[in-house]
């Protein structure tokens, strides 16, 4: 992972029943039943009958930057009670469970990479060569953006040129076909976030985006 952004999630069986949430790292502000490990977890528990379950989160991926921390948390405590529970399930039905918790978190039980369609739960995957690249990931500090103040601020459209026609081109040519459409209205508000993605561009990036709904940019260098 790119340094220190990552989180760390423990599943483990624990007596009795339902489930038991610890958390560290930055503080996770919403009640425990919201969170989307122990929504997981429950979900198993109302599906297959597991018995009590408890999960350790060390939370290191910041809210509001778009890098989908809490689906990757819930996507990958799926698996893990998949594979602690025997249950058998396979990526396509695991996929299934994670839609219920957020249309992106399917994305990643997969955990490679794929095209999202209809609310981002329909994938297909689709190869994408990044040999000879390099990634840098800015978190800006103190700016965390709104997904739903994203979302209702966005005007989806069909690119001129389609996703996977603008992906199956050279890096190079990325830059002006390949769009974040959340970027047009969040760096309205904070032009903050378009300074620093022309920076990267400045700095030598031969593409650079801000990741999801933001705050969060990437860039990628050639070597």
């Amino acid at each position: 992972p790119v340094a220190g952004l990552y989180d760390v999630v423990e599943v483990v069986p624990k007596e009795g029943e339902g489930v038991a949430f610890e958390g560290s790292g930055i503080v996770v502000d919403c009640p425990q039943q919201k969170n989307l490990c122990v929504r997981a977890a429950r979900l198993m528990q109302e599906r297959f009958g597991v018995g009590g379950i408890g999960i350790k989160l060390d939370k290191r991926v910041p809210f509001g930057a778009g890098l989908g921390g809490g689906s990757a948390d819930a996507a990958f405590a799926l698996k893990m009670l998949n594979e602690l529970c025997a249950l058998g399930l396979t990526e396509d039905q695991l996929a299934g469970y994670a839609a219920r918790l957020g249309s992106d978190c399917a994305f990643f039980i997969y955990n490679r990479p794929m095209i999202g369609e209809g609310r981002g739960e329909v994938l297909t995957e689709y190869p994408v060569d990044l040999e000879g690249l390099d990634l840098q990931v800015l978190t800006p500090e103190g700016i965390s953006v709104s997904t739903k103040d994203a979302y209702g601020g966005i005007r989806p459209h069909l690119p001129e040129i389609p996703l996977r026609e603008a992906l199956s081109r050279p890096v190079e040519e990325w830059d002006g076909i390949l769009v974040n459409d959340f970027e047009e209205t969040v760096f309205v508000k904070y032009p903050e976030l378009a300074a620093i993605k022309r920076s990267l561009y400045d700095s030598g990036a031969v593409y650079a985006s801000m990741s999801g709904s933001g705050s969060a940019l990437f860039a990628l260098y050639r070597k």
